[in-house]
């Protein structure tokens, strides 16, 4: 009888497993048509996908400075990683005769979005089954039945390989498709309880962007508490219920366990939390070795900070771009600078405890949405950003699947995508237009953005109120 009962699933999901490889497969076959065919098709020049931090035609021109023996930093041209020189540059140099330009660059792009979305699927199935393991400690059987027919990281991960964001900074080789894995192995180490793993992430992340920094209060909240659950307070209330209603006979027993229990949701655990930090320490102490010795012929380390960190936080280069600095920057007085600088870095910084107070118990979704807001208001601000972050969503498809304006959002990103290169070629090439027109669309971009954040907030405290009023009226109803 087991057997028999056993084959239609395992063949279910054999089927669900090939369906899911396949479309993994579609997407790398539609990335390599694309690169192969389309001659003309130069999304690389694109402002949009391409930025002072992850154009491959900077990354090219730093390269070959240093194989000039000048410093990669020279001319104000490149901005990035000098490990990215090491790993990219001499791609951007090897030519393959009869094929694109730049053709084992987008192979390696492709790859690391093939593997970005391997993380997603693994990160999103540990989130799952952890999910679904919490609801049933706390009698709520039928809603984690009703998750686990949705596989969360299954779509994750094809909503990741195939949205256009994804495809279009793929094949206009930016290197936010570098970032964006550095950040997803961040998170899926942090949900394996791998503290090498996303101490490494984490490190390379924050070296490569910056703004990945701020990940590292979701990791410890991920290492310190577990994965996201429903709010602690529910396990509490259910513990006392079966300490209360446990038989005076074996009610001691029962209470040591419970208490045990309770002791294990309520404790955050420091060990794990130390231990991503010693790697943190570890994998940065490397980091700033190999690009000292990048970069020790010239002015060393401290012209690398400020041509990268410093470029990123001052925001030299205001060539137009999918952000909102750009263009405040190029009207403020130059007076007033400095303080609006403030202003705008510290709009995220101001965001980052509130909500870590109210989402601790979801450190998934805290670091999407950490992720979301440093995509809106980061200085150079790419397609990329965006194709993590639409990914990301997928992972709390069940969480967020009453949110509100769904349809306006998905109206907003279409049109926002095919306005934008419109109103920057009225601009740029008809000259029929002004700065206006492409700044128009940015500040929609922006304001899709905030509304995405304010809505999947919302939609996953409705949720966690819903998990509650659950909880308590079966409670009620077990006194009763």
């Amino acid at each position: 009888m087991s057997t028999k009962t056993e084959t239609p699933v395992k063949k279910k999901n054999q089927k669900k497993i090939q369906c899911f490889w396949s479309w993994v497969i579609g997407s790398v076959i539609l990335r390599l048509i694309i690169i192969y065919f389309p001659k003309n098709l130069n999304l690389s020049s694109r402002p949009e996908v391409s930025t002072p931090l992850t154009s491959i035609r900077r990354l090219a021109e730093g390269y070959w400075l240093k194989q000039s023996s000048m410093s990669p930093y020279a001319g104000s041209m490149y901005h990035g990683s000098p490990l990215l020189l090491t790993l990219l540059g001499p791609l951007t140099v090897k030519r393959i005769e009869g094929q694109p330009d730049h053709l084992l660059c987008s192979l390696v792009f492709v790859i690391a979005d093939v593997v970005t979305a391997m993380l997603i699927c693994a990160a999103g199935k540990k989130l799952q089954a952890a999910y679904s393991s919490s609801l049933q400690s706390i009698g709520l059987h039928h809603l984690s039945e009703d998750s686990d027919i949705l596989p969360s990281g299954d779509f994750a991960a094809l909503l990741y390989l195939w949205n256009p964001f994804t495809i279009v900074a793929c094949v206009g080789l930016s290197t936010s498709a570098i970032e964006n894995l550095m950040v997803v192995v961040t998170l899926y180490g942090a949900c394996a309880r791998l503290a090498p793993l996303a101490a490494f992430g984490w490190v390379m992340a924050t070296h490569l962007s910056l703004y990945p920094a701020i990940l590292i209060i979701p990791v410890i909240l991920l290492f310190g508490y577990g994965p996201d659950a429903p709010p602690r307070k529910l396990f509490r209330q259910r513990t006392n219920l079966e300490v209360d209603d446990s038989a005076s006979g074996d009610r001691s027993c029962l209470e040591d366990e419970l208490v045990n229990e309770k002791r294990m949701l309520n404790v955050f655990s420091w060990r794990p939390v130390v231990l991503f930090l010693f790697w943190a320490l570890l994998w940065s102490s490397y980091v700033l070795v190999l690009c000292g010795i990048y970069v020790q012929q010239h002015s060393g380390l401290q012209e690398m900070f400020k041509s990268t960190y410093g470029f990123i936080l001052t925001i030299q280069d205001l060539s137009p771009n999918i952000g909102v600095f750009w263009y405040f920057f190029a009207e403020v007085f130059d007076f007033f600078r400095s303080f609006f600088l403030i202003v705008f870095h510290g709009n995220i910084l101001l965001m980052i405890l509130p909500l870590a107070l109210r989402l601790n118990h979801r450190p998934c979704f805290l670091a999407f949405v950490y992720i979301v807001l440093s995509s809106m208001l980061k200085s150079y601000p790419s397609v990329g950003d965006s194709a993590l972050y639409l990914g990301l969503l997928g992972l709390f498809a069940y969480e967020l699947k009453d949110m509100q304006f769904s349809f306006f959002l998905f109206s907003g990103y279409v049109g926002v995508s095919l306005l934008s290169p419109v109103m920057h070629n009225l601009w740029i090439w008809r000259g029929t237009g002004n700065a206006n027109f492409y700044f128009a669309t940015a500040i929609g971009y922006a304001c899709l953005q905030i509304i995405l954040v304010v809505e999947s907030v919302s939609a996953m405290l409705n949720h966690d109120r819903m998990i509650t009023k659950l909880t308590t009226a079966k409670l009620q109803n077990v006194k009763s």
